[in-house]
């Protein structure tokens, strides 16, 4: 099976006809999913309504094309939450999936990710449909229903995942301090700021 975890981007035509997107544009996308993973189509307001009534998508939303934002001139060396979860994606490393969860609630509190969708797969898994607010890629996040008595470990991974990269540190005579608690602007959520609703974590309150 395709891992759980994965990152679609936007296209910048409609599938149907072809004609690109305009910047501000209304544009509806669905999800479909593949014995190969997940497959992700963008639609006009126009194409959308045959598309929509010639297969039920496991996932659809409508959205505002934006135009890709420019290519910054040096990339920053500084790991932050959203570079650090596609990174972890990108590794598919299973050990990694209670942090990749957190790293989404992260940007979606910090309002960079949006939740679209809530899908329950046939194995019981539940998936979280994001969007990214400035790109459009879709972003599906496994949600691992973590226990409250679970996430003070979590939260110190990402902390520290979130320091420097290991081959940027300066080497240190005396063995590094453990990770610092998350401090109030430290983008890290606790227990009380995700909150559980239904058996799982609610982004509703964040």
């Amino acid at each position: 099976m395709a891992q759980d975890w994965d990152i679609k981007p936007r296209a910048e035509a409609c599938r149907a006809c072809d004609r690109p997107f305009e910047d501000g544009q209304v544009c509806f996308s669905a999800l479909q999913f593949m014995e190969d993973g997940y497959a992700r189509a963008d639609y006009c307001a126009a194409c959308w309504p045959d598309r929509a009534a010639d297969a039920a998508p496991y996932s659809s939303w409508q959205g505002v094309f934006r135009l890709p934002p420019a290519a910054p001139e040096e990339a920053l060396k500084k790991e932050t939450a959203e570079t650090l979860l596609r990174r972890l994606v990108e590794e598919d490393d299973e050990r990694r999936r209670n942090v990749i969860f957190i790293l989404a609630v992260m940007l979606e509190r910090k309002r960079e990710l949006a939740e679209r969708d809530v899908r329950t797969r046939d194995d019981g898994a539940t998936i979280r449909v994001y969007e990214h607010r400035r790109t459009g890629e879709t972003f599906l996040i496994p949600d691992p229903h973590l226990k409250l008595d679970e996430l003070a470990e979590v939260q110190q991974q990402v902390v520290g995942m979130l320091g420097p990269r290991r081959e940027e540190a300066q080497p240190r005579p005396e063995p590094a301090a453990p990770a610092p608690a998350p401090s109030p602007d430290s983008g890290v959520p606790s227990g009380r700021e995700v909150g559980l609703r239904d058996g799982f974590y609610s982004s509703a309150s964040l």
